[in-house]
């Protein structure tokens, strides 16, 4: 009987141990939870007041993924204190914003994630400053797993930032570009998917994956996903949208210089990325 008991405790604190070795991977720690629980009962079933005690909460005992999903209002705006916050902690907290540009739920209003020459609410004329970078801000911190993507561009790209923003031992921030009614699409939301797809291939919207776990592999953490911008389609992609459309009816002359500016500074952005690329490229 002894012998019994001896080889069952060993069986509970492999089952422990294993738990604990996997606790902080959400894919590996399933199966070594089940085991746990299953030993938890054997112990409790036998009169363990301890082992009834952790099963009463065993909901808690499987790796949670965690995700918060928000705006660009929220993420760019009037929540970035919080949103930074939380990526600086370091915890395996995950975060996907839904970049529609402007602050679609309350009416329309310009947000710092709208770009040159769009019109909104309380920028009538055209918004006359750039776009926030908040993709760069996140990846200054050098340890938050990054990613821009577009799911009618590359669906392939956008499923696999998802899982390695899951998959990563850290914070994680997943930006998506996300049509939505205030941009009045032309042919309306239908198009939303072929409209991202537009939006990559001119160069207003920029894929990539900033991964600070391939550092440590000796690779490059930053992969530029998106090709080189066909910038003569840039002003057509534009004129497809009535918030930019618009302001070549309100104020033309204006309209000409934020649109050149727009399109001048989103050849410089992608020049940007791609000397990132290189500035993160680990040493011969």
């Amino acid at each position: 009987m002894a012998g019994s008991e001896k080889a069952t405790d060993e069986v509970f604190k492999n089952a422990v141990n294993t738990f604990m070795d996997t606790k902080d991977n959400g894919a590996a720690n399933a199966e070594p939870t089940k085991a746990l629980v299953a030993e938890l009962e054997k112990g409790a079933a036998a009169g363990c007041p301890d082992c009834k005690d952790v099963l009463a909460h065993k909901e808690y005992l499987a790796k949670k993924s965690v995700w918060i999903f928000g705006g660009d209002g929220w993420a760019y705006d009037i929540g970035f204190g919080g949103l930074d916050h939380v990526l600086a902690s370091g915890k395996d907290v995950n975060v996907m914003v839904f970049d529609t540009e402007v602050y679609s739920n309350t009416g329309g209003q310009a947000s710092k994630a709208s770009n040159i020459g769009a019109v909104a609410q309380f920028a009538a004329s055209g918004k006359t400053t750039k776009k926030k970078s908040l993709a760069e801000i996140a990846m200054s911190y050098g340890y938050v797993y990054v990613a821009q993507v577009a799911m009618g561009a590359n669906p392939a790209q956008t499923l696999k930032a998802i899982a390695e923003a899951e998959a990563y031992p850290g914070p994680s921030l997943v930006i998506g570009y996300a049509p939505c009614e205030m941009h009045s699409i032309k042919g309306g939301m239908t198009n939303c998917q072929a409209e991202m797809k537009k939006a990559v291939d001119c160069g207003y919207w920029n894929l990539f994956r900033f991964n600070p776990q391939l550092a440590d592999e000796g690779k490059n953490p930053f992969i530029l996903e998106s090709k080189e911008p066909k910038t003569e389609d840039y002003r057509k992609f534009m004129m497809g949208e009535a918030r930019y459309s618009a302001l070549t009816r309100s104020f033309p002359d204006r309209a000409e210089g934020l649109f050149e500016r727009s399109e001048v500074e989103s050849t410089k952005r992608y020049a940007h990325l791609k000397r990132l690329q290189d500035l993160y490229a680990p040493e011969a």
